[in-house]
């Protein structure tokens, strides 16, 4: 039987065994972040939780990997474009048992090999550096071009943002990967409407996102992001497409999911939360995955 996670502050690092429920990863990933959050008692808490659900489907249901081996040639790639959600990897990266759950409470720290921002150098599984917005999407598009040149089987994950479809670098990267016709790339974006300056949508006006990239020749689905059954209806059918095009995935999240005080504010691109608020937050996660 599974074992329930202890509910205060404390880490639980209780090994889940296999075939455990995926709700039950994404709580864990979003309670490492919140845990990860209180170390620094600041940070893109609000992301973390949002896309929590897509990184439990990517690391437990969709991709292949060998957790003491992040290394493994024959592995899926995950890779962050939007650096600043590195709490979100690293959450699921502990969670995947990529990084021991100890190094959590290192966060942000000197010497960590958890530093704020991804930075591939220093994290087990991190494929890229992240800080700089708009070029993950390119990178995939290098990485899935040299897998097709080494007949591997392998396949190309990338998380973005919505404020990265600002960059024309994004663009590029769209247009190449149809151009080269790259059935190995799953692209996800998470459109939680909200970056440093204000709503996505009115800092530069993106929709009709689907019948754009549609457009640009790739297979698109656009789903909700906290929707479980959902997204991983959405994997399935982006690995199984028929057709020589790249897939995206397009995830409308709500950002703070799971926290209902911190969903409801306004403006939590980056939040900072106070020392007793974060009890709080454990609590009202517990409270909603036993409701």
């Amino acid at each position: 039987m599974l074992e329930t996670p202890s509910v205060d502050t404390a880490l639980d690092t209780t090994p889940l065994g296999h075939n455990v429920p995926l709700a039950e990863r994404a709580y864990r990933i979003r309670r490492n972040a919140l845990l990860m959050g209180e170390v620094q008692g600041q940070g893109y808490i609000g992301q973390a939780l949002d896309i929590a659900d897509v990184l439990a489907v990517s690391y437990f249901h969709a991709m292949k990997f060998r957790p003491e081996d992040p290394h493994w040639e024959e592995r899926d790639r995950f890779l962050l474009s939007n650096g600043h959600y590195a709490i979100a990897l690293y959450a699921a990266l502990i969670e995947a048992g990529i990084v021991p759950a100890e190094e959590l409470e290192t966060y942000g720290s000197d010497d960590s090999r958890l530093p704020m921002s991804g930075m591939a150098s220093y994290t087990p599984g991190m494929e890229m550096s992240g800080g700089s917005l708009g070029l993950g999407l390119s990178i995939a598009v290098g990485i899935g071009l040299g897998l097709k040149r080494k007949n591997s089987a392998s396949r190309v994950y990338t998380l973005f943002s919505d404020g990265e479809l600002d960059e024309g670098s994004v663009w590029e990267a769209i247009m190449s990967a149809a151009h080269y016709k790259l059935d190995n790339l799953i692209a996800i974006v998470d459109v939680n409407n909200q970056q440093a300056d204000g709503p996505s949508t009115q800092v530069m006006a993106f929709e009709p996102l689907v019948d754009k990239l549609e457009a640009f020749g790739w297979f698109v689905q656009r789903v909700d992001g906290n929707d479980m059954d959902a997204v991983v209806a959405a994997f399935d059918a982006a690995k199984s497409h028929p057709e020589a095009k790249p897939r995206m995935i397009v995830c409308d999240t709500k950002m703070g999911k799971g926290v209902p005080f911190l969903e409801a504010r306004e403006k939590n691109h980056f939040i900072r939360v106070d020392a007793h608020e974060w009890q709080l937050a454990l609590d009202a996660l517990d409270a909603g995955r036993t409701a």
